[in-house]
């Protein structure tokens, strides 16, 4: 695999660097409870593998720190956290749930999450000239107060291929983002069955 990142798309996790479990580990300084998480059970259905859950982590992965789509704005880690799922095979996925102050605050943290993410594709491209990036927007969902999903597919010039689903849901105070990826395309997509991971990842916050 090439040396350089695949931008746009979080970095594979590391299966041994996963343990299963719900445990909360926290550093000086965070709040005290965590809303609710997803479950291993929760993910879209994997061929051949299940899903892994690691434990649900005050603060931010530094993946999703560094991550061009999502970490200009979950890159302060007062009132985030974080859980990593992995599989067996090559799809991995990270839901970060990030507590504000207001619910004012909130709502402007969703609204720069959707623009940053629409707009992550361009600036992709535009960043790495050997990456190709297409974005698909799967529309909004009904739960609480409003989730969207999006695709991105990024294809690099040595070859990788990855595809990469999606979602930003608010509930009060508390915006989520579930962040899905493995390699392939968008045929390879489950965007039905990662609609209604979004969907349950906003109904568990509170």
């Amino acid at each position: 695999m090439p040396k350089r990142t695949r931008a746009g798309v979080l970095v594979a996790l590391a299966a041994a660097g996963l343990a299963a479990g719900t445990a909360l580990a926290q550093p000086a300084g965070a709040a005290t409870k965590a809303p609710g998480f997803l479950a291993a059970a929760d993910l879209p259905p994997y061929a051949s593998s299940s899903w892994t859950a690691g434990k649900v982590t005050a603060g931010l992965s530094e993946a999703v720190e560094v991550d061009r789509c999502l970490g200009l704005v979950l890159n302060d880690d007062r009132g985030s956290w974080y859980r990593e799922f992995h599989t067996d095979l090559d799809a991995h996925a990270v839901q970060v749930s990030v507590e504000s102050s207001t619910t004012g605050a909130a709502k402007a943290r969703f609204a720069r999450l959707n623009k940053d993410i629409a707009s992550c594709a361009a600036r992709t491209e535009k960043a790495d000239p050997d990456l190709k990036v297409t974005f698909k927007d799967y529309g909004t969902l009904p739960v609480e107060e409003g989730a969207h999903v999006y695709g991105l597919h990024t294809e690099a010039s040595w070859g990788a291929t990855d595809i990469r689903l999606l979602a930003v849901g608010r509930d009060g105070k508390t915006v989520t983002v579930v962040d899905w990826g493995r390699m392939g395309g968008f045929k390879d997509a489950p965007v039905k069955a990662f609609k209604k991971t979004a969907t349950k990842a906003v109904d568990k916050l509170h």
